[in-house]
């Protein structure tokens, strides 16, 4: 019996898609009771064919930006609980484990964890400490859910109640808490962790890539008219 599904948007990741499948291979609930959903915006490199050889489902997607990718993931799900990661992430072994005992002992509609940093510097490490502690204030005060797309689990008919992820450029992981919350308990717990990818602060720069950010997301309201956010390809070795 598959008990939750994963959805993992894709778009030109061969140098990471396998590490970040491999962790979801690997973990501590049976691989039967979970299935592993790629969705794929067209890649021009090898990501497809390195997901087929550990993925359920390899699907192209039909919609829009990343949050239309996982909203098409979610409609071919088999499961009434879904989880949303990033294809340059990769989680622990007892992340689904987690994730299954939150939504068994708690009831909730949403769950979302932290994030660690992959590049283990000491800058890298202070950012995502900031961030993970912003997130914790955020929540106890009930001003804002800081939930991300690479580290958040649904239950399934309250995310589609809910009108799923909109199709914009940035904010979409952040925005469909505001909904999901006028629906139930939305939840953060610091033992969900996932391991997160700072090649976008390398590549551009901490400073940039946040104020780009905050221009979609909260001035634009989530359309990019300056900026290429969406499947922005990431050359590290530039």
């Amino acid at each position: 019996m598959i008990k939750i599904s994963i959805i993992v948007p894709t778009y030109n990741e061969e140098k990471n898609i396998e590490k970040c499948l491999q962790s979801l291979c690997n973990q501590t609930i049976n691989r039967n009771e979970y299935e592993i959903i790629v969705v794929d915006g067209n890649s021009k490199d090898n990501t497809i064919s390195i997901a087929k050889q550990y993925a359920d489902v390899v699907m192209i997607q039909k919609s829009e930006k990343v949050g239309g990718a996982r909203n098409d993931g979610v409609l071919c799900s088999k499961s009434n609980i879904i989880a949303t990661i990033d294809a340059d992430c990769f989680a622990p072994p007892n992340w689904l484990e987690i994730i299954l005992n939150n939504f068994k002992n708690h009831q909730i509609v949403q769950l979302y964890g932290t994030v660690t940093p992959i590049e283990n510097s000491l800058k890298n490490q202070l950012c995502l400490m900031y961030m993970n502690t912003l997130s914790n204030i955020l929540y106890h005060t009930k001003i804002l859910y800081y939930t991300l797309g690479c580290n958040t689990a649904f239950d399934k008919k309250s995310f589609i109640d809910a009108g799923m992820y909109r199709t914009i450029d940035a904010g979409d992981d952040l925005e469909i808490a505001t909904r999901m919350r006028k629906i139930g308990k939305v939840k953060l717990d610091n033992k969900m962790k996932v391991s997160f990818s700072m090649r976008r602060f390398q590549q551009f720069g901490m400073i940039k890539s946040v104020c780009e950010w905050l221009y979609i997301a909260v001035i634009k309201g989530g359309k990019s008219d300056k900026y290429s956010y969406s499947k922005r390809d990431y050359n590290l070795e530039k």
